[in-house]
């Protein structure tokens, strides 16, 4: 069976704030959205060239606490260096804080950046397989 495609699901505490953010951040849209759904609300973020997209939701009734590691990663590689300090600098403007990585392989390469729930992203300059 071939997959088509990915979707990471995280809870969230301030859904529209988490959706701006990773919108302006990653250059991500809104590609769906639900309100009120058994007591869930939420948003999927992608790009049609993407074969992920990232969904973010909230419990209405029983709100799940955001609890992310600090090795709970989603990582892009950027292997452009001018498009991965254009990203950055995006990520930063967004409202991600840098953050040390908890893994020093990712400082070798990347930058590590913070949302408000505390998930981690790792803009990667370097391409897929090349590590």
């Amino acid at each position: 069976m071939e997959f088509q495609q990915m979707r990471i699901a995280r809870p969230v505490s301030l859904l529209s704030k988490s959706c701006e953010m990773y919108c302006d951040g990653l250059g991500l849209k809104k590609i769906g959205e639900f309100s009120d759904h058994d007591g869930f609300s939420g948003c999927m973020l992608g790009r049609e060239d993407l074969a992920w997209h990232l969904e973010f939701t909230q419990c209405h009734y029983h709100p799940v606490t955001p609890s992310p590691s600090a090795e709970d990663l989603l990582v892009l590689y950027v292997p452009d260096k001018g498009s991965w300090e254009k990203r950055c600098a995006t990520m930063s403007h967004a409202g991600f804080v840098r953050v040390e990585s908890f893994n020093p392989y990712w400082e070798q390469s990347g930058i590590t950046f913070r949302d408000i729930d505390g998930y981690r992203v790792v803009i990667q300059n370097m391409r897929w397989g090349d590590n």
